[in-house]
């Protein structure tokens, strides 16, 4: 029983990380901007070391970045049309599931004055597992920021909110994920009818 108890346990906790895994992706723009007259790039220092971020994940995060945009067609100038920032938050999420199972007490599935299975309207006698489950995940929200670099106004910012991972191994492959996603949605798309 115990083994079956541990196995369900498991199967959760999988089903719950698995399902945590994706990134959600939302941008805004400026529907004024000319995104096809931007063709250089640099990153927005200033804005870039207000980033509360280690520096070890802010060049993983830089380097992804430029990888993207070098991969869409940019090239980086001293000169640039457009000028990168990033800024990012994270905050603890708490899941608490209840993973009641089993014959209740009380109503349908359980022992009561008919016997096994029926409807029992008294208190009956029964076995379960009514452990909850507590999970905590930190919750990581990343914006990349574009700013036309001769006005000196935002034009365009994506924003990712994923789950963060706390191996290493596996770090430098989530901010890749985050920084995809986030890009696949640039330059904006022609507003949908």
């Amino acid at each position: 029983m115990k083994t079956v108890l541990k196995t369900f346990s498991l199967i959760a906790l999988l089903i719950v990380v698995t399902s945590c895994s994706s990134v959600r992706v939302s941008t805004d723009y400026d529907k004024k901007a000319d995104f096809n007259s931007f063709k250089t790039f640099a990153f927005f220092k200033t804005g870039i070391d207000k980033a509360e971020i280690n520096d070890i994940d802010k060049r993983r995060i830089l380097r992804a970045i430029e990888a993207e945009l070098l991969a869409k067609g940019f090239t980086k100038s001293e000169n640039p049309d457009i000028l990168i920032s990033i800024f990012t938050k994270s905050n603890q999420r708490v899941d608490v599931y209840n993973n009641a199972w089993g014959m209740g007490a009380w109503g349908w599935g359980g022992w009561g004055p008919w016997g096994w299975g029926g409807w029992g309207l008294g208190p009956g006698w029964g076995w379960g597992w009514n452990q909850p489950m507590v999970s905590t995940n930190t919750e990581g929200v990343l914006f990349v920021d574009l700013i036309n670099a001769k006005e000196k106004e935002l034009v365009w910012q994506g924003m990712g909110t994923g789950f963060l991972t706390k191996n290493i191994e596996k770090k430098e492959e989530r901010i890749k994920e985050f920084v995809s996603k986030i890009m696949e949605q640039y330059p904006p798309s022609a507003e949908k009818k």
